[in-house]
């Protein structure tokens, strides 16, 4: 009998562990079944840093584990997706503080410049004579999502 000495690359069968810089495809999906974002999409795998907080804390926690080559559906709860919508995240604001070249209305999504430069889109919810109500919540906050996943 002779012996055979096999030797395993760690790297093909290594589970990804947080700090690691992984790639991955994926399609997200509304409880409707709606696909509202996938790496075919945008024509490239997501590139992040697993456990890093990069992505939404659910889909960075699914991947802690997984291996190269794995596949798996996860469904997530609007905490471990955007958040719950936040009431204090509707502003009232006086309309000529808006600037817009364009006329107000309901479902017109708004960039809002902050203090720190960084831009912030606002839903218009209401517009009045007066006044616009901007909802500042994230377009997915307070809905289930569900991911499928794919390491690359």
């Amino acid at each position: 009998m002779s012996s055979m000495l096999v030797f395993i690359l760690e790297d093909d069968i290594m589970a990804i562990q947080k700090g690691d810089k992984i790639k991955v495809e994926y399609e997200g999906k509304l409880e409707d079944g709606t696909v509202f974002d996938s790496s075919a999409k945008h024509e490239k795998p997501l590139e992040f840093e697993a456990g890093s907080g990069q992505v939404i804390p659910g889909f960075d926690n699914s991947v802690i584990g997984m291996e190269k080559g794995q596949e798996k559906e996860i469904k997530l709860s609007p905490a471990e997706a955007y958040g719950e919508r936040n009431p204090e995240l509707i502003k009232k604001i006086p309309k000529d503080q808006v600037p817009t070249e364009k006329k107000l209305e309901k479902g017109m999504m708004l960039a809002l410049k902050l203090p720190n430069g960084a831009q912030m889109p606002g839903l218009v919810s209401e517009v009045d004579d007066k006044e616009v109500t901007l909802d500042l919540n994230h377009p997915l906050a307070g809905k289930a999502l569900t991911f499928k996943i794919k390491i690359l």
